[in-house]
């Protein structure tokens, strides 16, 4: 089994910055890929980021291109959300992911086995 969790969420001012952070335990498979996605109230979870095991090829949604990157350090097991001058919309709970045998786009939900609980995001205007 692997756990997931993430941290870092909270309240930002809009074009501020924040960083989500998503830390992997247990038994992690080699290999996997890891996604962000989010969920605001009312709408359906879309992903936002997503990097495969080498880091190279990450995909960004439209939505946030240009204003959030990913990243994973593979040796501490984690994977990172670099939110750079969010929007009032960009609120909403951010979900980490993992899983096997995935690949770019990484955007998927059913693809993905392993989630965390989830970080609550709330950018004021």
């Amino acid at each position: 089994q692997v756990q997931l969790v993430e941290s870092g969420g909270g309240l930002v001012q809009a074009e501020g910055s924040l960083t989500l952070s998503c830390a992997a335990s247990g038994r992690a498979p080699s290999g996997y890929a890891m996604g962000w996605f989010r969920q605001a109230p009312g709408h359906e979870r879309e992903v936002v980021a997503g990097i495969g095991w080498s880091g190279g090829g990450a995909y960004i949604a439209d939505s946030v291109k240009g204003r959030y990157s990913i990243s994973r350090d593979n040796g501490k097991n984690t994977a990172n959300l670099k939110m750079n001058s969010p929007k009032p919309e960009d609120t909403a709970v951010y979900y980490c992911a993992a899983g096997v045998g995935i690949y770019y786009p990484f955007a998927s939900m059913e693809d993905y086995d392993y989630w965390g609980q989830g970080t609550q995001v709330t950018v004021s205007s």
